[in-house]
């Protein structure tokens, strides 16, 4: 049955024409690898590096907090109310965070639907 496919396309001239389309189909797949392995390498770069800046700034903000409760603690002569102060203020915003929770999740949205559409463009 191969056979007659491959005289029928000899006779017709259409075998170098299919030998062209699949080369094509072919290097478009391998265009389409590379492109993705690309985006992947991008994508693991960037979450690296916003990994280590997270860990970073949440190291830089522990020893501060630290710090600043140590500082209040020794300026007020009192052994707890530095580190108390601190929490009341870590306290203050979380619950200022929790209340407008939902029109900060609504502003987030939007801008990275923002950021999405611009991308696409």
């Amino acid at each position: 049955m191969d056979k007659i496919a491959e005289s029928i396309l000899k006779f017709l001239k259409l075998d170098s024409l299919v030998n062209h389309v699949t080369g094509y189909v072919e290097a478009r797949i391998e265009l389409m690898k590379v492109e993705i392995r690309e985006d992947i390498a991008k994508t693991v770069a960037r979450a690296i590096v916003v990994i280590s800046l997270i860990l970073i700034g949440f190291l830089f903000l522990l020893f501060l907090s630290v710090g600043l409760a140590h500082f209040i603690t020794a300026y007020l002569n009192s052994a707890y109310l530095g580190y108390w102060s601190v929490a009341g203020l870590y306290g203050l915003i979380f619950l200022i965070l929790f209340v407008f929770r939902k029109s900060i999740y609504a502003t987030f949205e939007h801008k990275l639907m923002k950021v999405i559409k611009h991308k696409e463009k």
